[in-house]
């Protein structure tokens, strides 16, 4: 099949309108970072709409026109729009840096983050979101690992897309909990190759535009490390706290230090630290072995000053039913690991009614003498 080009993409969005006065959407040099992955099913488009702060929530329409426009061009696959708003010039950016995303619906936002990836940070977000849910409050899981999204995947929502009126996107659900993630809007096996600020515009849009409703709780997936999400996220979103997940070896022991350090400086709460695949007990004949170690986390976490929530184990069970879409919790929701992953989630809620702060704050008084 023919790789389509950026020249013709570009050409389709010129019969694209603005809706400002009769200027297409290329001639109002909106449309930025044309990026196409060539594939043997078709070509994956993506590409950015820069457009005014002022017009930004006004102009969801055309960005969904101009989605439309280039996945009608003959060999596209699938198209991503991301609609991004560009800084006013004429307006000094407010001390601490750009404006806050507030979501007013949600009552706390808790990232749930490590140093490294292949420590099981998803598959701990997506069971905490589902031990939320079973104890009996409103959940949202928010997945901002833009360029690994597996909630889709890990809640049983994979291949699904959300709805939208026009004006709002509608969060898909399962489990209970509400979802969101770039990985509804591109296919499965299609990496996403973004510069920084598309990855940006990205979860701008998926949090402001989403109609979230309201909720007692949204824990957000974040990618592995300390990198421009992680800082975004933590200085542009209310963060009520943050939990660091890592297994029990020096290695990723290290890497969870820096992750917890990061949020310390971005005045983050930091809620606890799991140990993940804290041990293993054979099911036939049930000998245990600290394959990872055991007990680093809970060391670390006192060393740290910082609460030490639970340990996890590693079992084969939780890995198939997090692939299979029903995280262990639903799918055994009286077995000790749910039991494991229950705990874990009420201490986080005691800890946030316990007067964690709700958001980051910047000092702005005089420095303590």
């Amino acid at each position: 099949m023919a790789n389509v080009t950026e020249e013709q993409v570009a050409a389709a969005l010129k019969a694209v309108d603005s809706g400002t006065g009769g200027l297409d959407i290329v001639a109002r040099g909106w449309v930025k970072d044309i990026l196409i992955k060539g594939g043997p099913q078709g070509n994956h488009v993506t590409f950015t709409l820069e457009v005014p702060a002022k017009l930004g929530p006004k102009l969801e329409p055309v960005r969904a026109a101009a989605e439309k426009t280039v996945h009608a061009l003959p060999g596209v696959l699938s198209v991503t729009a991301v609609l991004t708003a560009e800084a006013e010039k004429e307006k000094p950016a407010p001390k601490g840096g750009r404006e806050r995303i507030e979501l007013p619906g949600v009552r706390y936002i808790v990232a749930v983050a490590s140093g490294k990836g292949g420590v099981g940070k998803s598959t701990t977000a997506a069971n905490l979101a589902v031990a939320f849910a079973r104890q009996g409050r409103k959940v949202a899981m928010f997945d901002a690992d833009i360029f690994g999204p597996s909630m889709p995947r890990m809640l049983g929502l994979a291949g699904r897309k959300p709805g939208s009126d026009g004006k709002r996107v509608f969060p898909l659900e399962n489990h209970g909990v509400k979802v969101m993630s770039i990985g509804f809007m591109i296919a499965e096996d299609n990496p996403i190759v973004w510069r920084g600020p598309m990855v940006m515009g990205a979860l701008e849009q998926m949090l402001r535009d989403v109609e979230w409703g309201e909720l007692d709780i949204m824990v957000v997936d974040m990618p592995p490390g300390t990198g421009d999400t992680q800082l975004t996220m933590s200085q542009r979103v209310p963060l009520a706290g943050a939990v660091i997940v890592s297994t029990p070896q020096d290695i990723a022991l290290l890497d969870a230090r820096k992750g917890l350090n990061m949020f310390r400086k971005v005045e983050v709460p930091i809620l606890g630290i799991i140990e993940n695949m804290s041990y293993y007990i054979c099911p036939k004949c049930g000998n245990r072995d600290d394959i990872f170690d055991h007990g680093g986390a809970h060391r670390t976490a006192d060393e740290l000053d910082a609460e030490f929530l639970g340990e996890v184990p590693l079992d084969l069970k939780i890995r198939v039913t997090s692939d299979s879409g029903t995280p262990i919790v639903a799918a055994e929701p009286d077995g000790p690991h749910a039991r494991a992953y229950m705990t874990i989630a009420q201490r986080i809620w005691d800890r946030l009614n316990a007067g964690q702060k709700k958001a980051p704050t910047i000092s702005m008084g005089a420095a303590k003498k």
